[in-house]
């Protein structure tokens, strides 16, 4: 398992509700195939631009977590088809160096 971390960007006019469902099916997804180690909900950001020229704010959510191949392409999958997300990006992080 490689160490990973998921920038989420949701709708800004989530209910507290729908933003934990969000949470929570993301974090089965990863602990699947590998562990959540920590999540951070920054709320809302103003965005750099306009998303689908009405979205100028996100509720941003950053996600730490160990996993393989097969949790990313679900959490792909799950960021493609959930209407409430409108950016979302996964990267590897690097070992640190001593």
């Amino acid at each position: 398992m490689r160490d990973y971390e998921t920038m989420v960007v949701l709708v800004p006019d989530l209910p507290e509700e729908e933003i934990a469902k969000i949470i929570d099916r993301i974090k089965t997804i990863i602990n699947e195939n590998g562990e959540v180690d920590s999540i951070e909900e920054w709320g809302i950001r103003n965005l750099a631009y306009k998303i689908k020229k009405v979205y100028s704010e996100g509720y941003y959510i950053l996600i730490n977590f160990k996993a393989n191949n097969e949790a990313l392409d679900e959490l792909e999958h799950y960021y493609r088809i959930t209407d409430s997300v409108i950016r979302s990006i996964i990267v590897k992080q690097e070992k640190k160096r001593k």
